[in-house]
């Protein structure tokens, strides 16, 4: 659709016995009331969870705009059934195409080509699409976007810009209704008074896990700089949906916070463009941006990513090429006296026994059900690669939660392990920065890492997948890149029919088809958070189309 497209919606909204649209409360409004306004089509469904989380936000915008009399939203539902039509419609404002009349419904998802919820399009008063991407427009601006012409987007996207270049601490952090943080003990204390420091704006929400799980590690941080005296602060962009959590949430945290439920929140939002949480925004002192990649520089740096410039950043990275280089088995595996690792029989096997081989250390735990199936695949490639080459070996560190799991894990494994209690796992997971429960991490002869993402070899090649070099590894990957060139860019599956399937880079996920793990490509519905394995995906039968 684009603005030159032109049509007659008395005809496209109404029927040969129908020339109303209605409201929850069963009141019918004449289609002809629609003439000389705008009007959004909201294709929507209650079964939709993007769609629950899309409509709060539309309604928020029509409250705004709807007072000024020239603007409408019409619900074109794709629920299945009229009770749930109803459940969900008691919560609009607005008008709708009835629920009863299915053939107008359908003929607006074919006019409109709708092939996913939630699906806004706004049509002008003289009938012309305005635009298609209102579930965008509204996400990104909110009422500002109003009227959702394509000049008045680009007027906003003029004056961000303009803004970012004239950037500073107070035209980001000061607005019409505040021009003060709040401190820990309730105080409001002036932006100026943050002028001329390094300011991390943190964008979280305590109801995400891993806002909950990064927070510590950002507090410890902090106090670790504060103590130094260095001249950094932290400022909260509460994103929670109430008051109470915000409160909660920021009764422990040692630093400064935007006030709760403030306009201004949502507007950083965009300006900083956060698409995940949580966030760490960092401004230097001349408040120009340094990087909004604050939180993984602090959860793999810790307090020596200060001052969060590219010198220093550039400086880490030489001092961690240069570890690399230097990288042995021996300061991989060896801490003090505790050089050895164990056999099946708990026998010790010193590490120097070790030296020269291809080496996969194996991170698991018998807790994680998803993994055990890749276990028997691993177990038949260590095997299959022992039978031609001895200098090879796996090397097992658990995750296991007490002594007797890992024991019973272990003794289904034929290769080495660390011992249960060993202080090295520690070590292994803050050098190899792996944060999940499982992971392959693949040493070559020399004692340098070639992968930290080996499982994902693994299970595509099996014993293809050895040896442990840099020139196997760049084929590896040049082999996977044409595996996905033959795929299609998209399908539909009927285990996920309302929306298309699209391949997606991913680095592991459980697929929702065969409830196994998967890795490096999924066919990924994002609104849904629903993947497939292109083995399940692309099914030669009526599944797939």
């Amino acid at each position: 659709m684009t603005e030159t497209t032109s049509h007659d919606y008395l005809s496209l909204l109404s029927s040969t016995e129908r020339d109303f649209l209605v409201r929850n409360n069963g009141d019918q409004v004449k289609i002809d009331s629609l003439k000389g306004k705008k009007f959004g089509l909201y294709f929507s469904a209650s079964w939709c969870r993007p769609c629950h989380r899309f409509t709060p936000s539309l309604l928020k915008v029509y409250y705004k705009v709807a007072s000024k009399g020239d603007f409408e939203v019409v619900f074109v539902s794709a629920d299945k059934d009229e009770k749930s039509f109803n459940g969900y419609f008691s919560k609009m404002p607005w008008l709708a195409v009835p629920f009863s009349d299915s053939e107008t419904r359908y003929q607006l998802d074919v006019l409109f080509r709708v092939s996913e919820v939630p699906y806004l399009m706004i049509i002008g008063e003289n009938g012309k699409v305005l635009t298609d991407s209102g579930v965008e427009i509204i996400g990104e601006y909110g009422a500002e976007g109003y009227p959702f012409t394509v000049e008045r987007i680009k007027e906003l996207k003029d004056q961000e810009e303009a803004a970012k270049q004239g950037q500073s601490l107070r035209s980001i952090l000061v607005s019409p209704s505040h021009d003060f943080v709040i401190s820990p003990d309730g105080n409001k204390v002036p932006v100026s008074e943050l002028e001329g420091k390094t300011v991390g704006l943190y964008f979280s929400d305590s109801s995400y896990k891993s806002c909950v799980e990064f927070t510590p590690k950002l507090v410890e941080v902090y106090e670790k700089l504060k103590a130094k005296g260095e001249s950094f602060e932290i400022v909260l962009i509460p994103l929670h949906d109430d008051k109470e959590s915000f409160e909660q949430d920021f009764k422990n945290m040692p630093w400064f916070a935007f006030p709760s439920k403030d306009k201004s929140c949502a507007n950083l939002v965009r300006y900083c463009e956060i698409s995940a949480l949580p966030t760490l925004f960092v401004i230097g002192p001349d408040g120009k941006t340094l990087t909004k990649s604050g939180v993984l520089a602090v959860a793999n740096l810790g307090d020596l990513a200060y001052p969060f410039t590219p010198e220093k950043f550039k400086e880490l990275l030489e001092i961690e090429k240069a570890k690399k280089e230097a990288q042995t088995l021996d300061s991989i595996l060896v801490l003090g006296d505790l050089n050895f690792v164990i056999g099946k029989d708990g026998a010790k096997v010193p590490v120097s026994e070790l030296v020269g081989k291809n080496i996969l250390l194996y991170f698991s735990a018998h807790w994680l059900d998803l993994h055990l199936k890749f276990l028997s695949k691993l177990i038949k490639t260590y095997h299959d690669i022992k039978a031609k080459d001895s200098a090879f070996e796996v090397i097992f560190v658990s995750s296991d939660r007490d002594q007797p799991s890992f024991d019973e894990f272990f003794s289904t494994m034929p290769w080495l392990a660390l011992p249960f209690s060993d202080e090295r796992k520690k070590n292994l997971q803050k050098k190899f920065k792996s944060q999940r429960t499982d992971a392959a991490i693949a040493i070559g002869p020399s004692g340098r890492t070639v992968s930290k993402k080996f499982l994902q070899f693994i299970a595509y090649f099996g014993p293809d997948a050895y040896p442990f070099t840099e020139e196997k590894l760049k084929h590896l990957k040049e082999q996977l890149e044409a595996m996905a060139e033959q795929w299609p860019e998209k399908v539909k599956h009927k285990l996920h029919a309302e929306h298309e399937l699209l391949l997606t880079r991913r680095d592991v996920y459980n697929c929702d088809g065969c409830e196994e793990t998967g890795y490096t490509w999924s066919y990924l519905c994002k609104n849904c958070d629903f993947d497939l394995h292109p083995n399940c995906a692309l099914k030669n039968d009526e599944e797939t189309e």
